[in-house]
């Protein structure tokens, strides 16, 4: 199996001080980094996507503005493939799919946010297409959300989300276990 890395919507709106800063996102850019670094020692491919929301409404990854750059920690290195999107879903409406295929990728290791949205959508598209999916549960971030008048901490969103992810789509793992897994047992 070829896998790649996919490091989902690690944008500066979602730190301290954007638009839309989410609950531990600077943990969750620690873990992308210390698994995307691996990535890049052992020369496996690694593919950026990058969420801009261009309509009136936007709030936040608006185009041209500083919140829709990468964090730094994450930044695509030359040669580092960045997919741009506009839903959730990273293979909707991109050529992210076909660029799997032509690497001969069948196995993604997928970090990066929102837990809840982003990231689930994009899981579970993955896996929908064929894909094997491992998730860094320790690299992705999640917001504090509200529904029917109960308030749910961006902990338990990411903690939830997770959960059922794990129940079925993915692998979910910490980057620590994902880093120190030998080559041939890595999901």
């Amino acid at each position: 199996m070829a896998r790649a890395l996919l490091l989902i919507d690690i944008q500066r709106d979602y730190f301290a001080g954007g638009a839309y800063p989410l609950v531990g996102s600077d943990a969750a850019a620690e873990a992308a980094s210390a698994v995307l670094e691996r990535f890049r020692q052992e020369g496996e491919p690694t593919l950026h996507v990058q969420h801009v929301w261009d309509a009136p409404d936007a709030t936040y990854l608006r185009p041209q503005t500083p919140g829709v750059g990468h964090d730094p920690r994450v930044a695509p290195a030359d040669g580092e493939p960045v997919v741009v999107k506009d839903m959730p879903n990273a293979f909707l409406g991109t050529d992210l799919e076909q660029r799997l295929r032509s690497e001969g990728i069948d196995e993604l290791v997928i970090a990066g946010m929102m837990t809840s949205m982003c990231v689930d959508a994009t899981v579970r598209a993955a896996v929908d297409l064929g894909f094997e999916v491992t998730v860094v549960g320790d690299a992705c971030a999640a917001p504090d959300l509200a529904h029917g008048g109960v308030e749910v901490p961006g902990e338990q969103v990411h903690a939830a989300f997770l959960a059922a992810l794990a129940d079925g789509y993915a692998d979910v793992v910490e980057a620590s276990t994902l880093a120190s897994r030998p080559r041939d047992q890595r999901g």
